[in-house]
């Protein structure tokens, strides 16, 4: 959870715990042709050219040209190719866990090592520890999604990337890895802020004052015993004006999103193996186990056990 004037960024809990491992691959040889397939990647893949130009072939997609500058996202956990053409056969193959992040290889595989100097260098990041509150931000984002060059957002990342990725200096992974960290927050917020991105209605909604700020209420406390007349007060709005703004705005009616991401929230702790289902239905506001299995079934067709960790 992320800390910011008093309230809680929503966006910041969506993606609590996910963190990057990245990977530069380096190809010394300027000349084509060269193709990495990602056999097995991981829920979300972020990859970006630091030089040189490159398509992105999803499985069962459309290729996108990958320019410096810019920034994909694959997600789905479906394989995927970066080349140098999009007809280009695979020479390398790339298995999320495969080795420790960056490494060396003439071809385009881990080349930490490099004279990035030369030919083409592309770095990319898998991410990890993407929950049911991770996937809920997955699922409104497009399969492939690439933000073009020039958004000052990015640049600033980007040039961090570039000089950690030229200077091998100790330390190098793990500046790395937290540079993509901010690198996919950023690239985020550029994309939901494209006019084809149809950004989901709770982060239209956080730009409204009021209803932005119902929103940080209930992720900042989801067990309060919120109800339509309480959040109404304390936005400052009648509760007639409240519910129809908050529906609007987020495409559901307020009471309806607490309990999704009430349930929410309890999938991600039912993951963990010391969580049982009365401590997570405690967390989330339920006084009682029966009555929080009851909203859980409701809203995720299954029982808490059905999907609460072993152990």
């Amino acid at each position: 959870m992320i800390v910011y004037r008093g309230g809680v960024d929503v966006m910041g809990d969506l993606l609590g715990g996910v963190r990057a491992r990245g990977r530069v691959f380096h190809r010394r040889a300027s000349s084509p042709p060269w193709a990495l397939r990602f056999a097995a990647p991981p829920s979300l893949a972020l990859a970006t050219m630091v030089r040189g130009e490159a398509w992105v072939v999803p499985s069962g997609g459309p290729a996108r040209p990958l320019r410096p500058g810019e920034v994909a996202l694959v997600h789905g956990g479906r394989s995927f190719v970066i080349a140098d053409s999009p007809g280009t056969p695979p020479r390398v193959f790339v298995h999320d866990g495969d080795g420790d992040g960056a490494g060396e290889a003439d071809e385009p595989a881990a080349g930490g090592r490099g004279r990035p100097g030369d030919g083409h260098v592309l770095v990319t990041a898998a991410y990890r520890a993407c929950g049911d509150l991770c996937r809920r931000l997955l699922a409104v984002l497009p399969g492939l999604l690439v933000v073009p060059a020039g958004d000052a957002r990015l640049e600033p990342v980007l040039r961090l990337l570039r000089a950690e990725v030229a200077a091998s200096a100790p330390g190098r992974q793990v500046v790395l890895d937290r540079l993509l960290d901010v690198l996919l927050v950023v690239a985020l917020r550029a994309w939901f802020e494209r006019e084809e991105a149809a950004a989901p209605g709770w982060y239209v909604a956080l730009g409204d004052p009021r209803i932005g700020r119902a929103l940080r209420l209930i992720h900042g406390s989801p067990a309060r015993g919120w109800t339509v007349a309480s959040l109404a007060r304390e936005v400052g709005m009648s509760r007639a004006a409240f519910a129809r703004r908050f529906a609007a705005l987020v495409g559901q009616p307020p009471l309806a999103y607490v309990t999704e991401w009430r349930m929410a929230l309890a999938a991600d702790l039912l993951a963990r193996p010391d969580t049982t289902v009365a401590a997570a239905a405690r967390r989330v506001g339920y006084a009682d186990a029966f009555g929080f299995s009851a909203a859980f079934k409701r809203v995720r067709g299954v029982s808490p056990s059905a999907v609460r960790a072993p152990g």
